[in-house]
């Protein structure tokens, strides 16, 4: 039987590159190990499209239920039996994957309280604990200028006030909870080859132990 693979998070608020830098560690991973399965949240599931229509402001709704669909989007790709994050895991695929529940203890404060967003992730946490999560460190001030060149469309989160307020509230979750889940910060002001140097030398070590 396979052992099982490596579940490796990135995060960071809006304009960080966590989007750019998932894919390219997952494309480095399978030209080395040929083993990666790349994913994301929300997902492309019934519930994460739901999701998706909510930040395009396709479907007006209150936080509380925006963060009781985050959950139930993220309980599912985790135990979803077709392509579910662990089965992939559990099969010996290193999972790679675009925000997870850090992202909802940063988005979803101040409406609902940090412990709370906690708690009701424990399951998730219970289930499945990153084995390393990237924290794409950025400036508001450059997340503002990368947004304005690189989007026509603005989405529910995307403003200097939300975009601030989400960068304080990653910094308190990770202060909490940051050494449970391995959480190493990374300068994401940098340029994309100096961060991957950086993020592929630790997923390489990581993933290079598994395979001995």
């Amino acid at each position: 039987m396979s052992k099982a693979g490596k579940f490796i998070v990135f995060e960071g608020i809006d304009g960080s590159g966590k989007s750019t830098m998932s894919k390219l560690i997952h494309d480095a991973i399978n030209e080395k190990y040929a083993n990666s399965y790349h994913t994301f949240e929300p997902t492309d599931s019934p519930i994460g499209s739901v999701i998706r229509n909510i930040l395009k402001k396709r479907i007006e709704t209150d936080e509380k239920t925006i963060a009781a669909l985050f959950l139930a989007d993220r309980l599912d790709h985790l135990q979803n039996k077709s392509n579910g994050i662990l089965k992939c895991i559990n099969e010996g695929k290193n999972v790679i994957c675009d925000r997870y529940y850090y992202s909802s203890y940063a988005y979803h404060v101040p409406h609902l309280t940090l412990d709370w967003i906690i708690e009701v992730n424990k399951e998730c946490a219970n289930l499945l604990r990153p084995d390393v999560v990237f924290f794409m460190d950025l400036s508001v001030e450059e997340s503002l200028s990368r947004i304005s060149k690189n989007r026509n469309f603005k989405d529910l989160y995307e403003t200097e006030g939300k975009i601030k307020a989400v960068r304080e509230n990653y910094e308190a979750a990770i202060l909490k909870e940051g050494a449970k889940d391995n959480v190493i910060r990374i300068d994401a002001h940098r340029s994309v080859d100096e961060i991957f140097e950086e993020v592929w030398a630790i997923t390489d070590e990581l993933i290079g132990g598994l395979a001995k």
